[in-house]
């Protein structure tokens, strides 16, 4: 949402491109989940190795190891957690981190579990180290220490817990301790999609919201979705939706590319946001180095929602560059805004390196050398 100070809200409700599921999504995401492995489209590397761990259980007629699900959100970690209880046939308990925040939270979720059963806690690095500190005992000896009384008279009073199996999801697996991170017997590492996977993944989807998708529009929605899968889901809907209401029901190529231009969404994924703080580099600061909160502050936002919301893509997508000095625009950024970096730059230095064809057509330079920023 734009306010009429110029700034903007960058909550998951309002950004299309956000990989974070919004307030309303969950139903609408569990419709369109995959329930078994091999209908999980993508992430093959995690699926072979996940498959085998599972079917080496099932075949010992034990609890799985515990899992832990690493990557950025939106790929489908919580999915994956769906899947391997199904897999398994024994049923699922939901939590997270934030929610535990005290070691009788945990306890009491710990004790109420049946044998075989998997928890799925997501956020597992937020929480508590009250709670964590249990769960060390608990995946290591499926026990936990109820602690009854305070001061000296307290009694720790040891209660076994049937086997069960955690998995863990966490979008910074750095920020996890090492005793936790070497408790888990597998790790999954997941990466953004590539646009293939991500075609596959809505006509899918397509095909579970009865929306007609031809082959090319599947492209050009795949091709700004960020190698999210909920992204993809995302933009779908809301070419759906103007399909419905400003076409004849049929998503082609053109409704696709109306829609997605009508969301300010463009061809690699950038929404008005990317598009300011990369507008603000480039034109008002020479294409940097400047400092995060000089930047946050020319685009009207927060430095956390610069640094947290839009930088991670814009380096991903090799637009911008962090370096000690501050947040420096690529070469790329310049052509992808068709500006010319200012004569004499790093960038522009650069640039002209650039193949004729990646560096961007006459008109596109001719424009950039009149809005582009002198040094």
């Amino acid at each position: 949402m734009t306010y009429d100070d110029g700034s903007y809200d960058a909550s998951p409700d309002d950004r299309l491109v956000a990989p974070e599921a919004g307030s309303e999504e969950a139903a609408l995401e569990s419709a369109l989940r995959p329930r078994t492995l091999d209908t999980f489209i993508g992430q093959q590397r995690v699926k072979d190795q996940l498959g085998l761990v599972l079917e080496a259980a099932v075949a010992r007629g034990r609890a799985a190891d515990h899992v832990l699900l690493a990557g950025p959100p939106g790929l489908g970690k919580t999915t994956l957690s769906m899947i391997i209880a199904a897999e398994l046939g024994v049923p699922l308990r939901v939590t997270s981190g934030p929610a535990l925040q005290h070691a009788g939270d945990l306890a009491a979720v710990l004790s109420s579990l049946v044998p075989g059963e998997v928890l799925f806690l997501d956020e597992i690095h937020r929480m508590s180290r009250a709670a964590e500190e249990m769960l060390y005992l608990a995946m290591e000896d499926f026990r936990v220490d109820v602690i009854v009384g305070k001061g000296p008279g307290a009694t720790a009073i040891p209660l076994d817990l049937p086997p069960f199996t955690l998995v863990g999801a966490t979008t910074r697996a750095g920020l996890l301790p090492g005793p936790l991170r070497d408790r888990f017997g597998f790790t999954a590492h997941m990466d953004f999609y590539d646009a293939a996977d991500l075609e596959r993944i809505l006509v899918r989807s397509a095909a579970l919201l009865d929306v007609p998708l031809d082959s090319d529009s599947a492209a050009e929605i795949a091709s700004r979705s960020r190698g999210t899968p909920r992204v993809a889901n995302r933009l779908l809907r809301r070419v759906r939706d103007y399909a419905q209401v400003r076409g004849e029901g049929h998503v082609d190529f053109a409704v696709a590319q109306a829609a997605l231009a009508l969301y300010e969404v463009d061809e690699i994924g950038l929404d008005r946001l990317d598009r300011a703080v990369l507008d603000a580099l480039l034109r008002r600061f020479g294409g940097g180095p400047v400092g995060l909160s000089t930047l946050a502050v020319a685009v009207g936002e927060e430095s956390e929602t610069v640094e947290t919301v839009c930088e991670p893509f814009l380096v991903r997508a090799g637009l911008l560059a962090r370096t000690p000095r501050g947040r420096v625009a690529t070469p790329a950024a310049w052509v992808h805004l068709g500006l010319v970096p200012p004569v004499g730059s790093a960038a522009a230095v650069q640039a002209a390196m650039l193949p004729f064809d990646a560096a961007g057509d006459d008109d596109a330079s001719a424009t950039g050398d009149e809005a582009g920023p002198q040094a």
